[in-house]
């Protein structure tokens, strides 16, 4: 089984618990889950931190990204990143449904990029529907944003701090809010 497969099959569809893809799914997070605790837990220099998270996503982390501990996931095979790339601090990627952060973007502390969503049928509510995120080229998002399932952020975009974005973000575009709303072009 391979990450890459795996989201191929799942993106922009339901899975409900009783598919045999949930217990996939699972497998993998559990071979994830001990080195994703590794890095978050202890101390690492840059390039050990790079190493650690290239070997849970399956590609080679540039050297001129920067992680700053601690760095959460829930699964991690599902993360890729461009280059000159830098994430704050306590920066949480629930990545089963795919993020991609492009080149040039920064990523402030505390924020929250979530590409899985429960079902809103009380009946199906442990199922899953996935949905990828895209940040592009020199995006930045400010402290504590929260980025919602299928959302792309668009080139040179800025997200003002504390806003939760539930649609996309045109190219150039400032927004700010909870949902998070275009205030200026820049």
């Amino acid at each position: 089984m391979s990450a890459e497969n795996l989201l191929d099959r799942v993106q922009y569809r339901e899975i409900l618990k009783e598919d045999e893809i949930f217990k996939e799914i699972h497998e993998l997070k559990a071979h994830n889950e001990p080195k994703l605790a590794q890095l978050s837990m202890q101390y690492h220099p840059a390039d050990e931190v790079r190493a650690i998270l290239s070997g849970v996503i399956g590609q080679k982390i540039a050297d001129s990204v920067t992680i700053s501990l601690p760095f959460y996931s829930d699964f991690g095979s599902h993360i890729r990143l461009g280059e000159d790339i830098f994430l704050n601090q306590n920066v949480t990627f629930v990545d089963l449904g795919g993020i991609t952060l492009e080149d040039h973007v920064l990523i402030g502390p505390g924020c929250r990029l979530i590409s899985v969503n429960h079902l809103l049928e009380p009946e199906k509510r442990l199922g899953l529907q996935l949905k990828p995120i895209l940040i592009k080229e020199n995006a930045w998002l400010g402290a504590n944003v929260t980025v919602l399932p299928g959302v792309t952020i668009g080139k040179n975009a800025v997200v003002g701090a504390d806003s939760t974005v539930t649609k996309d973000v045109p190219d150039n575009a400032v927004v700010v809010g909870s949902p998070a709303k275009v205030i200026k072009t820049i």
